[in-house]
Parts: structure tokens; sequence; C-alpha cells
């Protein structure tokens, strides 16, 4: 028999604060105000049963976020080449060029925006720069797992996979779908929606393993 709906409640709130405890130990301060909002969003999914489907992630081009590492190449001075970790601003900080924004961009629109700039700017002449992604942004396994937090993201892992990485579900857990609160641009809100143990995850998702109430 499922609690009272004011005993749901309570448990929700007390597991938003455990959560947002947690979320303090492991985020970095630029951006624990961020994950922290998206992970209590993703409770009030949770309470309100609102339910919303993500678009196929299949062939879709990466758009750059905050947290990601690129590694920029220039062909013409390699002195110019490193790798920059993209901030919670949205930018990366590039030599002679200074602040170039980076976030919402996929890797290649950013190898021509510094292109662009290195022309401009007069600094190379006909520049050819290429932008890889050297490491994506975390991702925050929350909720019914037995090691939930922050664990490091790999192209094409599913809920599943991540549930795996964070030791697998609780006896309490709703194993068949989860909570994930996704934000891919830093103009827009943070998308919310349900998702399926199939379902391919993002750089930066917030995923939520939901408890069985009966």
């Amino acid at each position: 028999m499922a609690p009272p709906p004011e005993r749901r409640k309570t448990a929700l709130n007390d597991l938003g604060v455990a959560m947002f405890a947690m979320i303090r130990k492991t985020c970095r301060p630029g951006i624990l105000h961020a994950i922290g909002a998206t992970a209590l969003l993703a409770l009030g999914s949770c309470a309100s049963g609102r339910e919303q489907s993500f678009a196929p992630v299949d062939g879709r081009a990466y758009h750059l976020g905050p947290g990601d590492q690129v590694r920029v190449i220039t062909y013409n001075d390699p002195q110019l080449s490193n790798t920059f970790t993209v901030s919670d601003n949205g930018n990366i900080d590039f030599p002679l060029l200074g602040v170039v924004p980076a976030a919402g961009s996929a890797p290649g629109a950013l190898a021509q925006r510094i292109a662009a700039d290195l022309a401009k700017k007069g600094i190379l002449y006909q520049p050819s720069v290429s932008v890889e992604i050297a490491q994506y942004r975390p991702i925050y396994i929350l909720g019914e797992v037995n090691h939930p937090g922050q664990y490091p993201y790999q192209p094409g892992m599913t809920m599943l996979t991540a549930v795996a990485l964070a030791g697998g579900f609780t006896y309490r857990a709703v194993t068949g779908h989860a909570n994930d609160v996704r934000h891919e641009d830093l103009d827009t809100p943070a998308h919310e929606g349900r998702i399926s143990r199939e379902t391919v995850l993002l750089p930066g998702d917030v995923v939520t393993i939901e408890e069985r109430f009966f």
C-alpha cells in the first residue's frame, strides 16, 4: 500500500536535502548552484508525476558546456596548441585572444571561431585550427544507487551503465526508469524528463533513481 501523500512529500524533501549535501562535497563551487537546482528539479518531477521524453541523441552534433575539456591544435603555430576547460561562464581563455565563447558550440564551430579571430587580429596568416574533446563534463547519479555521486562520462553510456558505475540499484530502487535533468544550453532552462534503462545519456546529465513506495 502506498504511503499517504504527506509522508511521501516529506520523504522526498528529506532526500532532496541529503542529495544537496552530497552535491556540495562533489561539485566545483561554480557549478554547485546549477547542479543542486537541477537535482531538486528532478525530485519535483518525481513528486508531481510529470513525464517528458528526451529526443534520441544518436547522430546529433555535441555542443560544448561548462566543465568540458577541449584540445585545441593550431597547425601554423604549435606553441598555441593546448588543452582548455570551458569555464562556468561558457568560455575558454585562449593565448593572445583572451576570452573565447565556447559553450553551446560544436567543436568544429569553435575551431572556426578561433581560426577567424587569429586571422582577424593578424596573429596567424590563414590559420588552420582543429578542436577535439579531451574530456567530457561528468554526469551525476543520485537517489537509490549504492554510491551516488559524480562519474566520468563516456560516449554511448546509458542509464543502466551509469547505474552500474554507481554500484548498482539499492533494494528500494525503481529499476525500470529514472528521472533525468539535462542542461544543454546556458541560455535555455534545464530540460527534465523520464528515461528508460536504454536511454543514451549526455555529459552533465543529472540522473535520479527513484524509491519504490510500497
